[in-house]
């Protein structure tokens, strides 16, 4: 089985594209990648320079983007027609159109027009061009699977741009941020760029605390302005693998209390948030307020896959609020197989318990054989009974955890 390739955006000082780009190449993207991947969109009159810096007490690589002539102000059709003539491999130039459609859509929203009038300024000149696609292509690079994000810092106080003196967090930062946990902070600065907001909101796919993970690697993005009081201008990218922990795990726990919602959906619900990553779903008959019959849903979830299935749970029942908790579990260690039957090979997993392997049905399998063969469920489960653990033949590549 692969290893599930994570990365954290951890945005200690918040994040914009050239230091989320800085990171990556401070993480391991090569230069001579990123250089190869940006000559493809065929602009010119820039200049990427790429340095080394102490923040604070900690060396981090800084990105700077140099135009030598004049930049249009492109708009989103330029810059969709643009990245569609290009070309660059077909992932990274789908995860750069994501972004630049997001920030369309909210410049959009923020200014009351339509996506096509937009005319982006800072955010389509050659830098942030430069920023999104050599964050899609370090992405690509460095094979991340599941790209997570922590909740980011929002300051105050107000900034000038191509449209005059705007609010910090700026309109379009908030508009983008929308159902992304924030926090404030009391800097007069701005911490979170449009282009670093629309690059996580369009590329992570959950916010939150840093995953279950094995680090590989770590870069260190700097900004160019210096924070008050000594704060390092940092954003640190942590990547690393997520596999299935061969003990203890922590999971989070999302329960919801329902008592005007037909149970009938629960097959449909249960095949929806299994596929999006569930550990277990359960459904409780109770009583509740007014007398009335209910029920309490409860999911069990990687905190990578908690974000997804609440959103699926919402938009799948009834219910309006849902409660969720951090806890650990214990797990055997187990690895899928087969065992020989009179009927052929039957799928089976080896548990390895305190008292030694013992093998456990695969109920779907038996079920299978059951209605193939005309005999009863229980007559298959008899014969994968009367095998001992030597009987166990492993999955091709499966490995015990």
């Amino acid at each position: 089985m692969k290893n599930v390739t994570i990365a954290y955006a951890d945005c200690l000082a918040g994040i914009s594209g050239d230091m989320f780009l800085a990171a990556l190449l401070d993480a391991g993207l090569p230069e001579e990648v990123l250089r190869a991947d940006l000559a493809r969109l065929g602009l010119t009159g820039w200049q990427l320079e790429v340095s080394q810096r102490l923040e604070g007490m900690v060396q981090a690589r800084r990105v700077e983007v140099r135009t030598k002539t004049k930049q249009p102000a492109r708009t989103w059709k330029a810059v969709q027609a643009l990245l569609t003539a290009s070309n660059l491999p077909p992932a990274i130039r789908t995860k750069a159109l994501a972004v630049f459609e997001l920030l369309a859509a909210a410049e959009a929203r923020v200014h009351g027009t339509s996506m096509d009038a937009v005319h982006f300024h800072e955010l389509g000149a050659v830098d942030a061009l430069i920023d999104i696609v050599g964050t899609a292509s370090g992405l690509v690079y460095l094979e991340i699977d599941t790209l997570i994000a922590s909740p980011l810092p929002m300051p105050r106080g107000f900034v000038n741009c191509a449209h005059g003196l705007l609010p910090v967090p700026a309109p379009a930062v908030c508009e983008i941020l929308k159902d992304v946990p924030v926090y404030g902070v009391d800097l007069d600065q701005e911490m979170v760029t449009p282009t670093g907001a629309a690059l996580l909101k369009a590329l992570a796919s959950g916010f939150g605390s840093l995953p279950a993970m094995v680090i590989r690697r770590v870069g260190y993005g700097a900004g160019s302005r210096m924070l008050p009081a000594g704060r390092p201008n940092l954003f640190r990218l942590i990547i690393g693998e997520a596999r299935e922990p061969e003990e203890s795990q922590e999971v989070e726990v999302i329960e919801t209390n329902l008592d005007d919602w037909s149970p009938e959906g629960y097959p449909h619900l249960v095949e929806q948030l299994m596929g999006l990553g569930a550990l277990d779903v359960s459904l409780t008959p109770m009583q509740m307020k007014k007398g009335r019959p209910g029920f309490l849903l409860r999911v069990i979830a990687t905190p990578v896959a908690a974000l997804q299935l609440k959103q699926a749970i919402l938009t799948e029942t009834t219910a309006i609020g849902l409660r969720f908790r951090n806890e650990k579990r214990l797990t055997l260690p187990r690895r899928q197989g087969t065992v020989a039957t009179p009927w052929g090979a039957v799928q089976v997993k080896e548990v390895e318990t305190p008292a030694g392997p013992v093998l456990t049905p695969e109920y779907e399998d038996c079920r299978r054989v059951a209605l193939e063969q005309h005999i009863p469920l229980r007559a298959v489960y008899a014969e994968i009974g009367r095998h001992g653990p030597a009987a166990f033949v492993p999955a091709t590549g499966e490995k015990k955890e």
